[in-house]
């Protein structure tokens, strides 16, 4: 049937990829790990303090601009999910970023993030972010080279102005490593309901793992600012990564 044959067809021999060196990536220990007993624990009474928190945040009028970036199956979607979960529907947006429309490209890079920002009193969450400026589009030449480079500028400038109107800005990278992935895309890949997670393109970009690597690393080195830092976290263990990244939406959302 439809429903038991892949969505698509995955390469009968592939290429485990070796961990390329690296710089901050190479530091993050991927060996953290919490039981899932103590998770489910941890992960309620974080929830709840969340939920208190978002609802604060919404009386004194503050913003919340969370961006969720990693590799391909970090578990982006599992963390989105957890974040949003305890929190009143009408306080709070995802927003998916894919490739921009022929509007979105008639304009400035950064239009189509400004106008998805929340208002104040409210939470955004973008699944990829305005940072594919520096890592899909470099990667796979969709910008020009002096595009992507004026970038890094263009957005320390842009989330400086986040910051200085009062939002709270919290950046989050997923981390894993190149074997890790393998294994989750050929779990997917086995797991009918989970077939339509994985594309042709996942295994692509698998391919270029190291020129993935490298603009990371550029990114993480050029845009991790004292006022917009990023949140590198080891998500070779799924509960950690959404225990993590919790307590940094949390820490952000502190009274100042």
């Amino acid at each position: 049937t439809a429903v038991t044959q892949r969505a698509h067809p995955v390469p009968k021999r592939v290429r485990a990829l070796p961990a390329a060196k690296s710089a901050r990536l190479a530091a993050i220990d991927l060996s953290a790990r919490v039981a899932k007993a103590e998770a489910k624990q941890t992960i309620g009474t974080l929830q709840a303090e969340l939920a208190r928190r978002v609802w604060a945040a919404h009386r004194r009028g503050q913003s919340t601009v969370m961006l969720l970036e990693g590799w391909d199956a970090a578990g982006k979607g599992g963390v989105i999910r957890r974040v949003t979960h305890p929190l009143d529907a009408r306080l709070f947006q995802v927003i998916p970023i894919a490739a921009p429309s022929d509007e979105e490209r008639a304009r400035p890079y950064l239009w189509r993030f400004w106008r998805r920002l929340p208002r104040d009193g409210h939470l955004t969450i973008f699944d990829r972010s305005w940072y594919g400026r520096v890592l899909v589009e470099r990667v796979e030449g969709f910008a020009r080279r002096d595009e992507w480079q004026r970038a890094y500028a263009e957005i320390n400038d842009f989330e400086a102005q986040l910051v200085g109107h009062g939002a709270a800005l919290v950046k989050v990278w997923l981390h894993l490593s190149p074997q890790e992935q393998l294994r989750r895309f050929e779990a997917r890949a086995d797991t009918a309901h989970k077939q339509h997670k994985l594309t042709d393109e996942d295994w692509r970009n698998r391919d270029q793992w190291d020129d993935y690597l490298a603009a990371t690393e550029d990114m993480l080195h050029r845009t991790d600012t004292g006022i917009a830092p990023w949140t590198v976290v080891a998500s070779e263990c799924k509960q950690h990564a959404r225990i993590t990244v919790l307590r940094a939406l949390i820490d952000a959302l502190a009274p100042r």
